[in-house]
C-alpha cells in the first residue's frame, strides 16, 4: 500500500468515527447515584439531641461514656423513660459508628433546655449545654470538629471529620438579653429557634395559645440582631404569625431546622403553603424532620383523638382512673396506631420541592429529641436509605446533593455575606430589666 492510499484510508476511518454515534454512559442505579451523591456532599443535619441526652442520662458527665457505641446507653431519667414507647429500644439513636455510616459530614447540635425553666436558670442551662457539646468535641478529635463557619465546615469535610456546630433552640435561652445573645454568638451558636412548645416574652410558639400576635418590637430587634451577628434565624417551633414577621425583618436568609410541609400533615409545627412561598422569596431553607407525629398526618390526628379520649375518660371516672385507663386501652385496641414511615418523609420532602424549588429544602432528623418510632429511619445510619427513596422517585445526583447539605451550605455562607457586610453597624441596644 502507498503512502498515499495508507493516507486516505485514515481519513475515511478518522471520518466514520466522528459520525458513529458516541456510546451513551451507562445508567447508574439508584444506589449507585446515592453513592456518588454521598462522596460529594455527605450530610449536612439540622437538628440532633445528643446533648440532651448528655444532660438527662448522665448530668453531663462524660467519664465513662463512649461516642463510639451507644446502643445499650442506659436511661438514667424517669422523664426519659416514659418518653419512650412500650418495647421501643432505650438506647441512644446517635454515635459515631452509625454517624459514619449515615455518611454525616456536618452536624447542628441542639443545646436545647426546657422552655419551663425560669429564663436565668435557661441562660446558665444553655452555657452548660454548649460547654458539653465542646467537651464531646475535644474527646474525639479525630471524628469531630467544632466549626462556626462554612470554611471550617468545608475544611472537616476534606479531613474527614464530622463539623460540629451549636444550635441553641428556643428563645427563652438568652433571658430577654441582646447581650446574652452576643455573647452566645462569641460561644459559638450559630442558629437560635426563636421560641420551643411555649411562647416567650417576645415570640409565640405554634403549641401555645398565641399572646404577642408573632413576634414583639423587640422580638424583631432579635432578629436583626441575630443577622447582624452571622446567627442563623431558626423558625421551626415558631407559630405561623411568628414566621411570618421574622420572615418579613429578615434580609438573610433563615432555616427551618426540622420542620416538615403542612400540605403533607397539618400540624401546626410545620410549614404552610404561604409561609413556604416567602422562603423561596427569602433564600432560606426548610429542612425536613422525622418525627413521627409531624411527619404522619393519621398519626398527627390519631394522637388529637386519643387526647380527646384520654381526657373524656378521666373525667367520667375521676374516681377511678383504673376504668378510665380500661376504656382508653379499649379504644386504642379499636383504632391502632398509625405507623408513621420513610416514605412520608420523602413526601414532605417532594412537596417541598414542588412547591418552592430543590434549592430550599434540607434535613433536620430530630434523632435523639422526638424522632423515635420512624419506620425505615431508626438512628442516624438511615440518611442513605431517605436519599434512595428520593433516588427512586427521580431524583439526579446534584438534588441530592443539595439535599444532602448543598443548600445548607449555600444558607450559612449567605449568612456570613451579610453578616460581614453589617460588621461595622453599632449593636442594637435594648434597656435590660435589672
Amino acid at each position: 500500500m502507498t503512502s498515499r492510499h495508507l493516507a486516505r484510508l485514515l481519513s475515511v476511518c478518522a471520518t466514520a468515527a466522528l459520525a458513529a454515534p458516541a456510546l451513551a454512559a451507562p445508567a447508574l442505579t439508584p444506589e449507585q447515584t446515592v453513592a456518588a451523591a454521598l462522596k460529594e456532599a455527605p450530610v449536612w443535619d439540622g437538628h440532633n439531641d445528643v446533648p440532651e441526652q448528655l444532660r438527662d442520662r448522665r448530668k453531663d458527665v462524660l467519664a465513662g461514656f463512649d461516642f463510639h457505641n451507644t446502643v445499650n446507653e442506659p436511661l438514667s431519667d424517669r422523664r426519659m423513660a416514659a418518653f419512650f414507647p412500650a418495647g421501643t429500644p432505650t438506647g441512644m439513636q446517635t454515635d459515631l459508628t452509625r454517624m459514619k455510616q449515615g455518611h454525616i459530614g456536618a452536624q447542628f447540635w441542639s443545646v436545647y433546655v426546657s422552655a419551663s425553666l425560669p429564663e436565668p436558670q435557661a441562660v446558665q442551662a444553655t452555657m452548660e449545654q454548649i460547654d458539653v457539646v465542646k467537651r464531646l468535641v475535644a474527646q474525639y478529635p479525630n471524628d469531630l470538629v467544632l466549626a462556626t463557619s462554612s470554611a471550617d465546615v468545608e475544611k472537616a469535610w476534606k479531613a474527614g471529620k464530622v463539623a460540629s456546630l451549636i444550635g441553641m433552640e428556643g428563645g427563652h435561652s438568652i433571658g430577654n438579653s441582646l447581650g446574652v445573645l452576643r455573647q452566645f454568638y462569641a460561644l459559638g451558636a450559630r442558629y437560635m429557634t426563636l421560641s420551643h412548645f411555649k411562647n416567650n416574652a417576645w415570640a409565640d410558639s405554634a403549641t401555645d395559645a398565641p399572646e404577642h400576635n408573632g413576634l414583639t418590637p423587640f422580638g424583631k430587634d432579635v432578629v436583626r440582631e441575630m443577622q447582624r451577628l452571622g446567627i442563623l434565624v431558626d423558625l421551626s417551633h415558631v407559630s405561623q404569625k411568628t414566621m411570618l414577621d421574622a420572615l418579613e425583618v429578615a434580609k438573610a436568609p433563615i432555616i427551618f431546622s426540622h420542620s416538615g410541609a403542612q400540605g403533607v400533615s397539618g400540624h401546626p409545627r410545620n410549614v404552610s403553603d404561604e409561609v413556604l412561598d416567602k422562603v423561596k422569596a427569602n433564600g432560606g431553607i426548610v429542612m425536613c424532620n422525622f418525627y413521627p407525629t409531624y411527619v404522619s398526618d393519621a398519626l398527627y390526628k390519631w394522637s388529637a383523638a386519643r387526647a380527646g379520649q384520654q381526657a373524656e375518660q378521666k373525667a367520667l371516672h375521676p374516681d377511678r382512673p383504673d376504668l378510665a385507663k380500661a376504656a382508653l386501652d379499649a379504644w386504642e385496641k379499636a383504632n391502632p396506631k398509625p405507623v408513621a414511615t420513610i416514605q412520608q418523609v420523602a413526601d414532605h420532602i417532594d412537596y417541598v420541592v414542588k412547591r418552592i424549588g430543590i434549592d430550599h429544602v434540607g434535613v433536620g432528623g430530630d434523632f435523639d429529641g422526638g424522632s423515635i418510632g420512624l419506620q425505615g429511619m431508626p438512628d442516624v445510619s438511615a440518611y442513605p436509605a431517605l436519599l434512595l427513596e428520593l433516588a427512586k422517585r427521580g431524583y439526579t445526583k446534584l438534588d441530592l446533593e443539595k439535599v444532602a447539605s448543598l443548600n445548607t451550605l449555600r444558607v450559612l455562607k449567605a449568612s456570613e455575606v451579610y453578616a460581614a457586610a453589617h460588621k461595622d453597624d453599632k449593636p442594637i441596644e435594648s434597656a435590660t430589666a435589672f
